[in-house]
């Protein structure tokens, strides 16, 4: 049974979580105290619930919370070593924990723990920050919110700012919470319904004031030149930049990136102010820790062509990395944390949009959400006051913090698959469909492509959701849609790393009855969809300079002859010979081409599913529905073989351990000892 403090308290931290404008992404956190029976002692012992290191509020569920003993917490006071040794005290969390402990305690645990309030919400809400990074923001805390809400000058999160905090409350009988200088705010309550509405009261009270007395025109005029560009235009030049773009933020380690074009970017990026508080960079830590210090601005106008763009990104790409190194020089002792890479997270091409990046899609995106709260609050404290963030010595403290290291070194191991993207054609059933879910679950992100858009889009939701999986509608016989598919992908996940072509379809027919319309729809849709796909891909792989894996899904039958199926089989052997072509033409590249020949895959398979079963049921005289068994039986192994089978090949091909392997071949048959290589 869920104690009555701790349903109320994950009641209100989904409400506010819930809520953009209340604070980010996994960013604040909530507590509650009350009471439970000891089953040691029978007794009833005062518990705080507070939500763990690492969780999100809008989602958090019970196991999230780290449980604690209050008065193990509050004798912590009698032991605190000082601020210079106040890291130490996370580690004494660990005595303070109840039972099982639930979650990891976070740092600002203390905040929950020493304050004098049932209830503790500390929250990174847009309109609380601008008021927090303003040039004037005690003043302005003071005439915004008079003595309910108290000023707190920036202090690093930990047991010292839980210490002022509750001095803070204990000397402000009136206050409701605080605003925290640089950083966000802190709202206090009796009941758990009181401390939310003191939480929202502040944040509404915030915004309602920067709209009434804030400058109509907080970032300046428009620079001339860099407005948004047309959608569509915008749109292809962002398709035509990610392929360099992702190559950049992935110098040191390979990104997945996130695109955006909302009005809240294109206007900050059209705006005269633009440049110089870009380079003033993020203050909250949560939005700093997930966009680096700042971000890398480019200085063209909208219209500058591509050519011109990728040239002068390239060279501000090195002064990037110049001047991070310098900040990671400048502010780095003897026992700093190894520098963690160089190269942007967040990039900002005016009149287009931003691209953000991290280790994988969500993170990517939530990267570029924090930067878009950045905006906010950077608007905010500008129509009142002037900007101001902690410096950066402070900021280096957070992102190197040992804390903030241990974090980073508690995370689990990457999936193989981890950073790379896919496009898989024909990928809506079947072999496409195994292919890209195998793919997802070792860490891929991936575009499915299919003629049909709905199948695609309902298999990329079973699969995972935009942030895996992709649908996309693709006639691989188009070179515009093919060229379409590998845009959308490019925006969808920042770049592209492996391609299978597998789209495909089969007419069974002898040589006599073969149409001329039947030989060209099949060499259309097999020999000439996989070298668009290919081409258009391969243009992405090599300007990434990240290597990258093409897969052809061609058959027994590109090396075997069989009866009626003369189009078919002439065309899986033209897509073999590209296997070969390719490997040899995109090798320098560090791009990988083999192909997969499967043999007798009749569960889920449209192409058997479409009339080709019937007739080459017909042909070997069994009934269709015992065309498997068929198939197995003639061969080597006698096991049917499956799409979850090519699928196996098609990963293991993708992976670190076939690395030193192209222009190969793979029989997924289980044994055709005529369709053997020689």
């Amino acid at each position: 049974m869920v104690n009555e403090a701790v349903r109320q308290l994950i009641e209100r931290s989904n409400r506010l979580g819930a809520d953009p404008r209340n604070t980010n992404y996994a960013g604040g956190n909530t507590s509650a105290k009350g009471t439970e029976i000891d089953p040691v002692t029978g007794e009833p012992v005062e518990l705080c619930w507070v939500k763990g290191s690492g969780g999100d509020l809008g989602t958090l569920k019970p196991e999230g919370l780290a449980v604690l003993r209050l008065d193990r917490m509050r004798a912590l006071v009698d032991v605190y070593p000082g601020i210079d040794r106040e890291d130490e005290m996370v580690a004494a969390f660990d005595y303070c924990l109840h039972g099982k402990g639930g979650a990891a305690p976070s740092i600002d645990t203390a905040m929950h723990g020493l304050v004098d309030a049932a209830h503790v919400d500390h929250l990174h809400p847009d309109s609380g920050i601008a008021i927090a990074t303003a040039a004037d923001g005690e003043a302005l805390t003071a005439q915004i919110f008079g003595d309910k809400v108290v000023w707190v000058p920036w202090r690093r999160p930990g047991f010292q700012l839980g210490l002022d905090i509750a001095a803070i409350k204990e000397a402000n009988p009136a206050a409701i919470g605080t605003i925290l200088g640089g950083h966000g705010i802190t709202a206090w309550g009796d009941t758990s319904e009181e401390a939310e509405a003191n939480s929202l009261w502040i944040i509404k009270t915030a915004e309602d004031h920067i709209a009434a007395h804030g400058k109509a025109d907080p970032f300046g005029g428009v620079r001339a030149g860099f407005e948004a560009l047309p959608e569509a235009e915008r749109k292809a030049k962002a398709a035509a930049l990610a392929p360099t773009l992702r190559a950049i933020a992935s110098q040191d380690r390979p990104m997945v990136g996130h695109f955006t074009d909302a009005d809240v970017v294109l206007e900050f990026l059209a705006s005269e102010k633009a440049p110089a508080l870009a380079e003033l960079g993020t203050s909250c830590p949560d939005h700093f820790l997930r966009t680096k210090v700042k971000p890398m601005l480019l200085d063209l106008p909208a219209d500058a062509s591509v050519e011109d763009t990728i040239a002068r990104l390239e060279t501000l790409h090195e002064e990037y990395r110049a001047d991070y190194a310098g900040y990671y020089e400048r502010n780095a002792t003897p026992d700093s944390p190894a520098i963690r890479g160089a190269d942007p997270l967040i990039i900002l091409i005016p009149g287009v949009g931003m691209f953000s990046y991290g280790a994988n899609k969500q993170t990517a995106r939530v990267a570029g959400e924090f930067y878009v709260n950045a905006i906010n609050v950077m608007r905010g404290a500008e129509a009142l006051s002037t900007y101001a963030p902690i410096d950066e010595a402070e900021k280096f403290r957070i992102e190197y913090w040992a804390l903030e290291e241990a974090k980073l070194q508690r995370m689990p191991k990457p999936k193989p698959l981890a950073t790379r993207i896919a496009l898989v054609t024909g990928a809506a059933s079947g072999i496409g469909k195994a292919i890209a879910a195998r793919f997802a679950a070792e860490g891929a992100c991936v575009a499915i492509a299919d003629l049909d858009l709905a199948k695609a889009q309902a298999a990329a939701a079973e699969i995972g959701g935009p942030d895996v999986a992709i649908g996309l509608q693709c006639d691989v016989t188009s070179a515009e849609q093919v060229q379409a598919a590998v845009d959308a992908t490019v925006l969808a996940f920042g770049g592209l790393d492996i391609v299978v072509n597998n789209a495909g379809l089969s007419l069974s027919k002898s040589l006599l009855e073969t149409t001329e319309a039947d030989w060209d729809l099949q060499h259309d849709v097999m020999a000439k969809g996989s070298f668009l796909v290919s081409r258009a891909a391969a243009k992405v792989l090599i300007e990434q300079k990240l290597g990258g894996d093409i897969l052809y899904i061609s058959s027994k039958n590109s090396v075997f002859a069989g009866p009626n199926n003369i189009a078919y089989s002439a065309t899986k052997a033209d897509q073999a010979h590209q296997v070969r072509l390719l490997a040899a033409e995109l090798g320098e590249h560090g791009v990988k081409v083999n192909g997969i020949n499967p043999d007798g895959v009749v569960r889920g398979s449209g192409i058997f599913a479409g009339g080709w079963g019937a007739k080459r049921a017909a042909v070997y005289g069994v009934a269709e529905e015992d065309l498997g068994k068929y198939y197995a039986q003639r061969t080597l192994l006698k096991r049917e073989v499956l799409p979850e089978n090519i699928a196996n090949a098609a990963f293991v091909l993708c992976t670190s351990d076939l690395s030193h392997t192209t222009g190969l071949h793979v029989p997924v048959d289980a044994g055709v000892a005529a369709a053997f290589l020689r």
